[in-house]
């Protein structure tokens, strides 16, 4: 599964990674549209610290002019689980607001602090949060869409599908759809019991060494046919890992959801999968939107697989 070595390493090597693309897309951006357009609201509290949790923030990126309401798109960065921040993420934010989304970018409690449910838990309640307040930003509470990288697509994944993390703080699932970018952990069981951690290992710390823990962590083990339409994003060149857990997931979705679109990057690997949004001109921008116009509105045709 993981090519674990180089799975940890490289995720700890995001930062650097997006900190160096930074200057490059800024001057995108500059070069693209002025900021003049777009809003931004910086370091929310959508929870209260408590207990081993500290308190957790959220951004948003919105276009100035609220005419109407517009889609919502919260976004869960990645890191392995343990590591990441949502201010990595601003230009991404600026690019999608451009576009006329409101685009929320959150942060959420990290292992060894927190396990995976306390992640999801956080997540939820972000979620809760932009559902009773993003009109005053110009976003249409009934239109939200959740969307994550790497251990955010696992995260985000979870709380689309297994509707318990909504019900346990009091709504309904909200989400209009689910984006998911070169997602981990789809398949968190099978990983884990193939690979057999010892003690200690940060995977264990975050999962816990409970094998019905691990199930329960799993969104492939959470499908149902009311969940969230999905658009799923697949680095042709990412972990075998990712690889692998997402050909599970897609050919398990045939069961529920058979015309989810699922995009294969033939060129990508892992991390690229997420900086190619740094350029405001990616194809992937247009290809989402397209997507989200479609959600409630018409019918997704089935067989949509497509490489890019």
């Amino acid at each position: 599964m993981f090519d674990k070595d180089q799975f940890m390493k490289s995720e700890a090597r995001i930062t650097l990674i997006i900190l160096t693309i930074i200057l490059g897309a800024f001057l995108l951006t500059l070069a693209g549209c002025s900021f003049k357009r777009i809003s931004r609201t910086k370091e929310i509290v959508y929870q209260p610290g408590e207990k081993s949790i500290s308190e957790q923030h959220l951004n948003i990126f919105a276009p100035k002019k609220h005419d109407k309401p517009h889609d919502v798109i919260v976004f869960v960065h990645g890191g392995n689980w343990n590591s990441g921040k949502k201010s990595q993420y601003s230009i991404i934010g600026n690019h999608w607001a451009k576009t006329g989304v409101v685009y929320v970018i959150i942060d959420y409690p990290l292992s060894p602090s927190a396990n995976y449910d306390a992640m999801a838990e956080s997540t939820a309640r972000s979620v809760k949060w932009v559902k009773e307040n993003i009109a005053q930003y110009g976003g249409n509470p009934d239109r939200i869409f959740i969307s994550g990288h790497s251990a955010g697509g696992h995260l985000a994944a979870l709380i689309a599908i297994d509707d318990q993390y909504f019900k346990n703080i009091g709504i309904e699932n909200p989400f209009a759809g689910t984006i998911l970018i070169d997602a981990a952990g789809l398949d968190m069981y099978g990983y884990l019991m193939e690979e057999k951690f010892a003690a200690g290992n940060t995977y264990l710390n975050t999962f816990t060494n409970n094998p019905e823990t691990w199930k329960k962590a799993t969104p492939l083990y959470h499908l149902h046919p009311s969940m969230p339409p999905m658009i799923i994003y697949r680095g042709g060149k990412s972990y075998p890992s990712i690889i692998a857990s997402n050909e599970k997931f897609i050919k398990a979705l045939k069961n529920y959801a058979p015309g989810t679109p699922y995009h294969i990057q033939k060129s990508k690997k892992h991390i690229p999968m997420i900086t190619q949004f740094f350029n405001p001109w990616n194809g992937r921008y247009d290809e989402i939107l397209d997507w989200m116009n479609t959600v409630g509105k018409k019918a997704v045709l089935p067989g949509d697989q497509r490489a890019g």
